[in-house]
């Protein structure tokens, strides 16, 4: 009996899944205080950016994080998840531009959300 692994199982092996957090930045916050208080609920990496605080964990640790920045009345300016690969891809510039061509084409479908790729 053959058995099917499906797209998300083989994706899964090809990429890590990170979620991260942009929100805003609050009167007397204490960036390090925060970061100590996030890591207990899986936050990996906590940092300003552009006035705003970026918080990026893994996948599983997006509800969690949520209830926290919600119940501490936070504002959350947007999400997102992310695959980062595991392993990146050397390709010649021809093998580039195929692979470049074949992500507009995709981009171009409006069912099509998130493209990743492991290309270095």
């Amino acid at each position: 009996m053959g058995g099917n692994l499906g797209t998300q199982g083989m994706l899964d092996f090809l990429f890590e899944r990170k979620c991260s957090f942009r929100i805003a930045n609050k009167e007397g916050l204490n960036l390090e205080e925060l970061e100590l208080e996030l890591i207990d609920f899986g936050a990996e990496d906590v940092f300003e950016d552009e006035g705003d605080i970026m918080i990026y964990a893994d996948f599983q640790s997006f509800g969690p994080i949520q209830k926290y920045l919600e119940d501490n009345k936070y504002e959350i300016k947007s999400f997102q998840f992310e695959r980062i690969p595991n392993d990146v891809k050397e390709l010649t510039a021809e093998q580039r531009e195929e692979v470049e061509k074949l992500i507009e084409k995709l981009e171009e479908d409006e069912d099509v959300t998130n493209i990743f790729h492991n290309m270095k």
